[in-house]
Protein backbone atom coordinates (compact mmCIF):
# COMPACT_ATOMS: atom_id res chain seq x y z
CA UNK A 1 0.00 0.00 0.00
CA UNK A 2 1.27 3.36 -0.77
CA UNK A 3 2.09 5.95 2.23
CA UNK A 4 -0.25 8.48 0.56
CA UNK A 5 -3.00 5.73 1.15
CA UNK A 6 -1.92 4.75 4.68
CA UNK A 7 -1.90 8.03 6.22
CA UNK A 8 -5.50 8.65 4.19
CA UNK A 9 -6.54 5.92 6.11
CA UNK A 10 -5.20 7.47 9.53
CA UNK A 11 -6.88 10.39 8.70
CA UNK A 12 -10.07 8.88 8.29
CA UNK A 13 -9.89 6.70 11.69
CA UNK A 14 -8.65 10.18 13.37
CA UNK A 15 -11.79 11.72 12.31
CA UNK A 16 -13.99 8.58 13.77
CA UNK A 17 -12.07 8.63 16.93
CA UNK A 18 -12.80 12.52 17.47
CA UNK A 19 -16.58 11.49 16.38
CA UNK A 20 -16.45 9.24 19.09
CA UNK A 21 -15.06 11.43 21.85
CA UNK A 22 -18.19 14.02 20.67
CA UNK A 23 -20.81 11.78 21.11
CA UNK A 24 -19.23 10.68 24.53
CA UNK A 25 -19.74 14.49 25.47
CA UNK A 26 -23.04 14.29 24.39
CA UNK A 27 -24.03 11.49 26.01
CA UNK A 28 -22.76 12.64 29.43
CA UNK A 29 -25.22 15.79 28.82
CA UNK A 30 -27.62 13.37 28.70
CA UNK A 31 -26.71 11.95 31.69
CA UNK A 32 -26.32 15.30 33.44
CA UNK A 33 -29.88 15.52 32.41
CA UNK A 34 -31.53 12.73 33.54
CA UNK A 35 -29.23 12.14 36.60
CA UNK A 36 -29.28 16.08 37.33
CA UNK A 37 -25.59 15.13 38.43
CA UNK A 38 -23.36 18.56 38.32
CA UNK A 39 -20.07 16.29 38.33
CA UNK A 40 -20.87 15.16 34.46
CA UNK A 41 -19.71 18.38 32.95
CA UNK A 42 -15.75 17.21 34.32
CA UNK A 43 -16.33 14.88 31.92
CA UNK A 44 -17.58 17.02 29.13
CA UNK A 45 -14.33 19.68 29.71
CA UNK A 46 -12.03 16.51 29.66
CA UNK A 47 -13.58 15.48 26.36
CA UNK A 48 -13.77 18.78 24.97
CA UNK A 49 -10.00 19.50 25.86
CA UNK A 50 -9.09 16.24 23.57
CA UNK A 51 -11.51 17.36 20.82
CA UNK A 52 -9.38 20.51 20.69
CA UNK A 53 -6.27 18.62 20.54
CA UNK A 54 -7.56 16.44 17.84
CA UNK A 55 -8.46 19.27 15.70
CA UNK A 56 -4.71 20.32 15.61
CA UNK A 57 -3.61 17.14 14.78
CA UNK A 58 -5.99 16.84 12.04
CA UNK A 59 -5.69 19.78 10.47
CA UNK A 60 -2.04 19.57 10.28
CA UNK A 61 -2.44 16.11 9.21
CA UNK A 62 -4.26 17.54 6.06
CA UNK A 63 -2.05 20.60 5.64
CA UNK A 64 0.62 18.16 4.99
CA UNK A 65 -1.33 15.78 3.12
CA UNK A 66 -1.70 18.33 0.24
CA UNK A 67 1.80 20.08 0.68
CA UNK A 68 3.72 16.72 0.47
CA UNK A 69 1.71 14.96 -2.56
CA UNK A 70 -0.63 17.75 -3.82
CA UNK A 71 -3.36 15.51 -4.50
CA UNK A 72 -5.95 16.04 -7.06
CA UNK A 73 -9.51 14.99 -8.13
CA UNK A 74 -11.16 12.88 -5.31
CA UNK A 75 -8.62 12.37 -3.32
CA UNK A 76 -8.29 16.52 -2.78
CA UNK A 77 -12.01 15.93 -2.22
CA UNK A 78 -11.45 14.11 0.64
CA UNK A 79 -8.71 16.31 2.25
CA UNK A 80 -10.91 19.19 2.01
CA UNK A 81 -14.33 17.61 3.44
CA UNK A 82 -11.82 16.25 6.23
CA UNK A 83 -10.72 19.30 7.23
CA UNK A 84 -14.61 20.87 7.02
CA UNK A 85 -15.88 17.79 9.06
CA UNK A 86 -12.77 18.36 11.21
CA UNK A 87 -14.40 21.79 12.25
CA UNK A 88 -17.68 20.81 12.53
CA UNK A 89 -16.67 17.91 15.08
CA UNK A 90 -14.53 20.74 16.88
CA UNK A 91 -17.71 23.42 17.48
CA UNK A 92 -19.87 20.12 18.12
CA UNK A 93 -17.97 19.85 21.15
CA UNK A 94 -17.97 23.70 21.89
CA UNK A 95 -21.56 23.29 21.52
CA UNK A 96 -21.87 20.46 23.98
CA UNK A 97 -20.28 21.96 26.65
CA UNK A 98 -22.20 24.96 26.05
CA UNK A 99 -25.01 22.08 26.80
CA UNK A 100 -23.53 20.96 29.84
CA UNK A 101 -23.12 24.44 31.50
CA UNK A 102 -26.28 25.73 30.55
CA UNK A 103 -27.70 22.09 32.53
CA UNK A 104 -25.19 23.19 35.66
CA UNK A 105 -27.59 26.01 36.17
CA UNK A 106 -30.92 24.22 35.13
CA UNK A 107 -30.17 21.13 37.67
CA UNK A 108 -30.43 23.47 40.73
CA UNK A 109 -33.91 23.88 39.97
CA UNK A 110 -36.73 21.84 40.34
CA UNK A 111 -38.13 20.05 36.79
CA UNK A 112 -40.17 22.70 35.35
CA UNK A 113 -42.43 19.90 33.56
CA UNK A 114 -41.29 16.17 32.48
CA UNK A 115 -38.48 16.62 29.75
CA UNK A 116 -39.99 14.51 26.27
CA UNK A 117 -38.91 16.36 23.51
CA UNK A 118 -34.89 17.11 24.65
CA UNK A 119 -33.92 13.64 25.23
CA UNK A 120 -35.72 12.54 21.49
CA UNK A 121 -33.34 15.46 20.25
CA UNK A 122 -30.03 14.31 21.62
CA UNK A 123 -31.12 10.68 20.58
CA UNK A 124 -31.67 11.63 16.98
CA UNK A 125 -28.71 13.94 16.97
CA UNK A 126 -26.56 10.92 18.57
CA UNK A 127 -27.60 8.53 15.63
CA UNK A 128 -27.08 11.65 12.64
CA UNK A 129 -23.36 11.83 13.92
CA UNK A 130 -22.78 8.11 13.71
CA UNK A 131 -24.27 8.21 10.51
CA UNK A 132 -22.89 11.02 8.78
CA UNK A 133 -19.12 9.73 10.34
CA UNK A 134 -19.80 6.60 8.35
CA UNK A 135 -21.25 8.11 5.20
CA UNK A 136 -17.77 9.72 5.13
CA UNK A 137 -15.71 6.52 5.66
CA UNK A 138 -17.57 4.73 3.11
CA UNK A 139 -18.20 7.22 1.03
CA UNK A 140 -21.86 6.70 1.21
CA UNK A 141 -23.87 9.46 -0.04
CA UNK A 142 -27.19 7.79 -0.09
CA UNK A 143 -26.49 7.25 3.81
CA UNK A 144 -25.54 11.33 3.63
CA UNK A 145 -28.86 12.27 2.47
CA UNK A 146 -30.85 9.82 4.44
CA UNK A 147 -29.33 12.01 7.33
CA UNK A 148 -30.12 15.30 5.72
CA UNK A 149 -33.51 14.28 5.81
CA UNK A 150 -32.92 13.80 9.80
CA UNK A 151 -32.40 17.20 10.69
CA UNK A 152 -36.08 18.71 9.82
CA UNK A 153 -37.22 16.54 13.24
CA UNK A 154 -35.21 18.01 15.34
CA UNK A 155 -36.13 21.23 14.18
CA UNK A 156 -39.69 20.49 14.72
CA UNK A 157 -39.12 18.85 18.17
CA UNK A 158 -36.84 22.07 19.09
CA UNK A 159 -40.34 24.36 18.05
CA UNK A 160 -42.31 22.13 19.92
CA UNK A 161 -40.18 22.13 23.45
CA UNK A 162 -40.11 26.26 22.88
CA UNK A 163 -43.89 26.41 22.50
CA UNK A 164 -44.48 23.87 25.13
CA UNK A 165 -42.33 26.48 27.69
CA UNK A 166 -44.25 29.68 26.19
CA UNK A 167 -47.26 27.98 27.61
CA UNK A 168 -45.52 26.97 30.90
CA UNK A 169 -44.62 30.12 31.50
CA UNK A 170 -47.94 32.39 30.71
CA UNK A 171 -49.27 29.66 33.19
CA UNK A 172 -46.60 30.53 35.83
CA UNK A 173 -43.84 33.52 35.23
CA UNK A 174 -42.36 33.38 38.53
CA UNK A 175 -38.75 34.23 38.13
CA UNK A 176 -37.57 30.92 38.72
CA UNK A 177 -39.62 28.98 36.32
CA UNK A 178 -38.76 32.25 34.10
CA UNK A 179 -34.93 30.91 34.49
CA UNK A 180 -35.72 27.49 33.46
CA UNK A 181 -37.33 28.02 30.37
CA UNK A 182 -34.87 30.15 29.19
CA UNK A 183 -31.97 27.69 30.25
CA UNK A 184 -34.20 24.60 28.46
CA UNK A 185 -34.94 26.44 25.46
CA UNK A 186 -30.99 27.21 24.91
CA UNK A 187 -30.52 23.87 25.39
CA UNK A 188 -32.94 22.82 22.82
CA UNK A 189 -31.18 25.51 20.24
CA UNK A 190 -28.06 24.13 21.40
CA UNK A 191 -29.12 20.42 20.59
CA UNK A 192 -30.60 21.87 16.85
CA UNK A 193 -27.32 23.28 16.25
CA UNK A 194 -25.73 20.04 16.85
CA UNK A 195 -27.92 18.53 14.21
CA UNK A 196 -26.57 21.12 12.26
CA UNK A 197 -23.32 20.58 12.03
CA UNK A 198 -24.58 16.62 11.21
CA UNK A 199 -25.85 17.97 8.14
CA UNK A 200 -23.01 20.10 7.71
CA UNK A 201 -20.81 17.16 7.75
CA UNK A 202 -23.39 14.98 5.41
CA UNK A 203 -23.26 17.76 2.57
CA UNK A 204 -19.25 17.62 2.90
CA UNK A 205 -19.64 14.05 2.22
CA UNK A 206 -21.80 14.51 -1.16
CA UNK A 207 -19.33 16.85 -2.48
CA UNK A 208 -16.33 14.48 -1.76
CA UNK A 209 -18.42 11.37 -3.24
CA UNK A 210 -19.92 13.56 -6.19
CA UNK A 211 -17.92 16.57 -6.59
CA UNK A 212 -21.34 18.65 -5.80
CA UNK A 213 -21.75 21.99 -3.79
CA UNK A 214 -25.77 21.42 -2.03
CA UNK A 215 -24.90 23.70 0.46
CA UNK A 216 -26.90 26.32 -1.05
CA UNK A 217 -29.56 24.95 -3.47
CA UNK A 218 -31.10 28.07 -3.85
CA UNK A 219 -27.98 30.21 -5.28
Amino acid sequence: MRHFDVEMSDLQNRLLDMAGLVQKMIQADTEELVSRDPNRIDTVLSLEKEVNVQEIVIDDKCLKLIALNQPAGADLRVITSAMRINSDLERMGDESLNIARMLLDLIKYPEIKPLQNIPKMIEIVQNMIMDCIKAFNTSDSDLAMSVLSKDNEVDALRDATISELKTVLLASPDSDTIQRAIDLMFIAKSIERLGDHATNICEDVIFMVHGKDIRHPRT
